[in-house]
């Protein structure tokens, strides 16, 4: 509605005396419906006609027009309200009557209804009805049967008229055929005899399956939508979990073969445990059945297939939630081309299944929903379903949120909401053939809430009648939904009992013969992923001609372009002079930049994304201008005459925990494609810690899956306080084990430079994640600069040596080693002695490079002493992960020793002066 819309009081007549006011209503209202307030908008829309003066004549001639308001405010309450009253609960009816949804609120009686037309209440509904009464019962039967609509919080009005005319016309419920019928009852057999044959049957009695039983109907949902969609013309479809009723989705949805899903059932099975991330560790140690995902291909008519994916998801309940927008994606841009990625919507359809406690609760469930409309992040809309159970864990709703539907989060975003009783298979399949179309047509988001119950506790062995002792009152008494739904239809006629029973029976015979597969097989040796020889990334050396021909293309704008002239004074020129000028230095993100020009140049595309990732946190990236006068946006690296792959820089929403997780989904997916995303500051990883431990460090051990995303962490202390001091580096550490994931520290902005290219060339080769601290006070410090040949010649070196040319390794009696940016600290004390103290640099942390580290202490032979020095406290930083190496394997003619800040429980100083008297004192005690 317009700022400046006019409201009518609903007890005013719009006659008489208010005529001429009522002629102005009118006029607005024919030049924008919206002007007006709802329900005088409804009675114009009736066919009302306001008098040109007072006491003329009216299109409702005999009618009080006060009857009619009334009856147009009922017909919209129950449009818009109906739902708490429709019979959604399949365990029992709402108890409360919204007393605005009855005749008596409004002053109306049936006698009324009956003496008005049908167009007063308008809409679909009043179709071939003979009066209001008529038309306000149909609409009841709309908004208050086993199906709850809640559109009103949409604001277009072309998806509002779209949903009010699929509402209540019923036509997805009457495409509901005695086929689909059959069909339906065929799919529910299958889930619910599946279940309790695991619930019954020896060996998998009490074992942990999380069942369905109760919102059943989830699985016909899903394969109806996934078929849909492959007929739709979606080329992908991408689905996210969480645990429960995950087995039946893997077995019914994927058709994952019942007999490799008893198999995993089964004890007593002998393991090849064998290293997927190097000698030194575990390797593959795989998951629990119920968070493994699993791949099926629907073959096309046109002999195509589409793949349909559930991916692998841990505990963490919503948390795959954007790792599956980010497949998305990644599955519908094409990168093979110059400039920014193109996108087509139906090349990946995402499906997210959440519970109806998790939903409400896990805030990354709003961090997700959020993408929905951010450009770079968008997918075209998101099918969602509550597979709601009305209960988390043992928590009751009231207990776990605070709103009425567990759906009502989506409500902030848009979307589109049905709630659909899970024992009305009719009405679900309904449901779930208007949310694909939906999204077909609009490429936005639709949500589906089956409202059901959990028939056993969270798992099968815990008991839910310690704490929800009536629920469960009710739900021993309530039949199964295969029972209920084939007594309707044998009774309607659409089935047979024969066919009923032989339906169970085929079934049954299915999972008995797969049982007895499984059993025969059990001892038998199960197959792990076989490690391998970590594989040599060879890295080729881009020419000097050739970095200047890059660096020409992302120093230039277009004619025309207007650029702000501090950019243009301090960045643009000082990096076109940069390989033109004898001795210029090239700074970090200089050197960054440089390496993405030549990626693309190689033919990798890259992504990079993160909060301010455009410009740079600290105003040093800076690969996207906006022209002073217009504001038009320039991508600098768009310009790379000879880029042979797309690439696209994006600022993020304030998020950490659903970006980072989409760009996780994305680079997994997108494997041949550079993904970076970057903290503001690296502390803000901490709030994606739950995607960095379940997925980035751990994804490739339990599930296989591989992933290059680079995490760029700006770290270092330079006073700034506790919060944006460390990029935790620790953490990752203490979670790295073999060749799972790399994390660096790099110092000079060549080494930088060529760590990005080993990157993107080890995609191919050798996928894993890279987590990088990068600088903040050493982007522009004069001692942290490379020349154009350190970019031309040499490659990443994951440990340097002291970096002077005229060093006398004969001389040197200690050897400080430090990683990051106290280096330059150490570079500029007074206290060193550079005739008898080498300064070296741990750049690349892990996996740990202890060959290199002994290769360079071999080269000072009358060395006597190893110092390791670091900024961050004992505690924290890298010490903890380097010391107990280096003590390991460091001759023992050299006495070894740690500086570093004492063990502390926050990360820095808070103060500026305390941090420079600490900072000082390190330094000193290191070359002491």
């Amino acid at each position: 509605m317009h700022d400046d819309s006019i409201t009518v009081d609903r007890s005013l007549s719009l006659h008489g005396p208010n005529a001429a006011y009522a002629r102005e209503l009118y006029e607005r209202w024919m030049e924008d419906p919206g002007s007006i307030d709802s329900d005088t908008s409804a009675l114009f829309a009736t066919g009302y006609i306001p008098p040109a003066e007072a006491g003329s004549a009216t299109s409702v001639e005999t009618t009080d027009v006060e009857t009619i308001m009334r009856a147009v405010h009922l017909a919209r309450l129950i449009r818009e309200h109906g739902h708490v009253e429709a019979n959604l609960n399949p365990l029992r009816r709402p108890s409360k009557i919204d007393p605005q949804l009855t005749l008596a609120y409004h002053g109306l009686s049936e006698d009324d209804l009956t003496s008005l037309p049908p167009s007063v209440v308008g809409g679909p509904a009043s179709a071939g009805t003979s009066n209001a009464l008529d038309a306000m019962n149909r609409l009841r039967q709309v908004y208050c049967g086993t199906i709850g609509y809640e559109d009103d919080h949409v604001q277009s009005p072309e998806q509002r008229n779209w949903l009010r005319d699929a509402f209540e016309s019923g036509r997805y419920l009457r495409a509901v055929s005695s086929a689909d019928r059959s069909w339906l009852l065929e799919r529910v057999t299958e889930v619910d005899t599946f279940e309790q044959f695991l619930h019954k049957t020896q060996p998998f009695q009490g074992e942990k399956r999380f069942s369905i039983e109760g919102v059943d109907m989830l699985v016909p949902i899903l394969q109806s939508i996934v078929q849909g969609a492959a007929l739709a013309g979606n080329r992908e479809v991408v689905i996210g979990m969480a645990h429960r009723g995950r087995l039946n989705v893997l077995t019914h949805v994927l058709k994952k073969p019942y007999r490799q899903m008893l198999s995993e059932f089964i004890k007593g099975k002998k393991y090849l445990v064998t290293s997927t991330s190097g000698a030194d560790s575990g390797g593959y140690t795989g998951d629990v059945k119920y968070h493994k995902g699993y791949e099926l291909r629907i073959e096309t008519a046109d002999h195509g297939s589409v793949p349909v994916t559930l991916v692998p998801n841990p505990s963490h309940l919503e948390f795959v939630n954007p790792v599956v927008l980010g497949r998305a994606r990644a599955a519908q841009e094409h990168r093979d081309h110059q400039g920014k990625p193109s996108r087509d919507i139906l090349a990946a359809l995402s499906i997210l299944i959440h519970g109806d406690a998790a939903f409400p609760g896990q805030g990354v469930v709003a961090e997700s929903l959020n993408l929905s409309r951010v450009p770079g992040y968008r997918v075209g809309g998101t099918i969602h379903i509550i597979a709601n159970n009305q209960v988390g864990f043992t928590t009751d709703p009231e207990n776990s949120r605070s709103t009425l539907y567990s759906s009502d989060l989506a409500k902030g975003f848009e979307i589109p909401i049905v709630h659909v009783n899970g024992d009305d298979p009719d009405a679900c399949l309904a449901m779930a053939r208007m949310a694909l179309d939906f999204r077909q047509k609009f490429g936005s988001d639709f949500l589906i809430d089956i409202i059901g119950y959990r028939r056993h506790g969270h798992n099968e062995t815990d008991e839910p009648r310690y704490t929800q002792p009536s629920m469960y009152g009710v739900v021993d008494a309530h039949p199964r939904l295969r029972e209920l739904y084939a007594d309707r239809l044998t009774t309607s006629g659409i089935v047979q009992q024969s066919d009923v029973d032989a339906m169970l029976a085929r079934v049954r015979e299915e999972l008995t013969d797969a049982r007895q597969y499984a059993l025969e097989q059990a001892g038998g040796t199960v197959s792990t992923p076989v490690a391998s020889e970590v594989p040599d990334v060879v890295v080729e050396n881009v020419s000097f001609e050739r970095l200047q021909v890059l660096n020409d293309a992302i120093t230039s704008t277009p004619e025309g372009f207007s650029v702000n002239d501090k950019q243009l004074r301090q960045v643009l020129k000082p990096r076109k002079a940069a390989l033109t000028a004898d001795e210029a230095a090239i700074n970090w993100a200089h050197a960054e930049a440089l390496a993405y020009a030549s990626i693309l140049e190689d033919g990798t595309p890259i992504r990079l994304s993160g909060q301010d990732a455009q410009r740079g946190t600290f105003s040093q990236r800076m690969l996207v201008l906006h022209d002073v006068e217009t504001g038009a946006r320039c991508h600098l690296l768009r310009f790379v005459p000879t880029a042979n792959a797309s690439i696209a820089i994006l600022n993020s929403p304030l998020s950490e925990t659903a970006a980072l997780g989409f760009e996780y989904g994305y680079s997994g997916h997108a494997n041949e494609t550079l993904v970076l995303w970057e903290g503001q500051f690296g502390d803000f990883a901490n709030g994606a810690q739950v995607i960095i431990d379940q997925f980035i460090v751990s994804g490739d051990a339990k599930w296989s899956q591989k992933s290059g995303l680079v995490m760029l962490l700006p770290h270092g202390y330079e006073g700034q306080g506790p919060e944006h001091s460390s990029g935790r580096v620790e953490r990752f550490l203490q979670s790295a084990a073999g060749n799972n994931i790399r994390v660096a520290n790099c110092t000079t902005p060549a080494n930088y430079f060529h760590l990005l290219r080993r990157q993107a060339k080890s995609l191919a080769i050798d996928p894993r994640p890279l987590i990088v601290m990068t600088p903040k006070s050493l982007l522009r410090h004069p001692k942290a600069v490379s020349q154009a040949t350190d970019l031309t010649t040499g490659c990443f070196q994951s440990v340097l040596d002291d970096l002077r040319s005229d060093i006398n390794k004969d001389s040197i009696t200690r050897i400080v080693m430090s990683s990051g940016k106290v280096i330059v600290d150490l570079l500029a004390s007074p206290h060193l002695n550079t005739e008898t103290t080498a300064l070296i640099r741990l750049e690349e942390i892990h996996p740990f490079p202890i060959n290199d580290i002994n290769r360079i202490v071999a080269t000072y032979p009358n060395a006597t002493e190893f110092v390791f020095v670091q900024e961050e406290p004992l505690n924290m930083g890298t010490a903890t992960y380097v010391c107990p190496r280096l003590k390991d394997a460091l001759p023992t003619s050299l006495s070894f020793r740690v500086v570093s800040r004492p063990m502390e429980a926050s990360p820095a100083e808070g103060s500026i002066d305390m941090h420079n008297a600490m900072q000082a004192h390190i330094v000193q005690s290191a070359l002491s």
